[in-house]
């Protein structure tokens, strides 16, 4: 049975997190979880105390926390870029598990920023891999033909169109800001290099983006053959989901995905 331990840790005692901990180190993969956004590391509507429990009752060792400067977790004062303190912390965070579970192997799980960190952190040594909810997807020519298309032909949608334009040129809708992609190019280019290493990976996509993902087939187009084709990489579209998981009957059909990845890559020993 897991144990919840409080840690402060780190290379600079900065980073504070929750652990679940077998009695008895015995080294199966552990699994970290990653701050969604500048959000507390407990996740949405506490998605990832949720999540961590669920998993440490299938006998994973888990560690959520809070990266620097996040949460709880304040600075290790040493100059670097973000990037950088992304894959100390996750160096930090291995080293915890290992020293109290005995895991010499890692999967970072995110959700949307966080699944940006945990693709940044792939690069460490021991992640074997990774978990990407709402992570990097583009907007193809798929996308655009299934999203435009049918509000051409629909009268409706037209009207709708026409009547926002004239209420944003009397009063403006406000501009919001998200991140910042990198070029697909590039990501294409490191989930190549991630499945090359040996990584296993899981991209899980809520509906709630269907600003920017409409159909499965879209991380075909987007990625190609190559890596989506690829046996060591899952990808699942839950269709009527909300991006955070706030209803209790999505947040189950989230786990059940995320546990049978899981249990059928990296089955819990011992």
């Amino acid at each position: 049975m897991m144990a919840e331990r409080a840690f402060r840790f780190g290379r600079a005692r900065h980073l504070v997190g929750i652990a679940g901990l077998p009695p008895v180190a015995r080294g199966t993969v552990g699994v970290i979880v990653l701050n969604t956004g500048l959000m507390h590391r407990v996740g949405p509507f506490r998605l990832h105390v949720d999540l961590t429990r669920r998993l440490n009752a299938l006998g994973y060792p888990t560690l959520r926390f809070d990266l620097s400067t996040m949460g709880d977790s304040g600075a290790s004062a040493e100059a670097g870029s973000r990037e950088e303190q992304i894959r100390a912390d996750v160096r930090d965070a291995a080293a915890l598990l290992a020293g109290h579970a005995g895991c010499t192997r890692f999967v970072l799980v995110g959700l949307c920023r966080g699944a940006q960190s945990a693709h940044i952190a792939c690069s460490e040594a021991g992640v074997a891999g990774a978990v990407f909810l709402d992570g990097y997807i583009y907007r193809t020519f798929g996308f655009k033909l299934r999203h435009y298309l049918p509000r051409l032909l629909s009268p409706a949608r037209w009207h709708g169109f026409l009547a926002r334009k004239l209420r944003q040129a009397v009063e403006p809708e406000e501009v919001t800001f998200g991140s910042v992609y990198p070029p697909r190019e590039q990501v294409r280019g490191e989930l190549v290099d991630m499945l090359a290493r040996g990584l296993r990976l899981c991209f899980v996509y809520s509906g709630g983006i269907g600003e920017q993902l409409n159909h499965p087939r879209q991380f075909r187009e987007c990625y190609g053959r190559g890596v989506a084709d690829h046996p060591a990489l899952h990808m699942d579209l839950l269709d009527g989901t909300d991006h955070t998981y706030t209803l209790l009957c999505d947040r189950e059909r989230l786990f059940g995905h995320v546990e049978g990845w899981l249990l059928e890559r990296f089955p819990p020993t011992g």
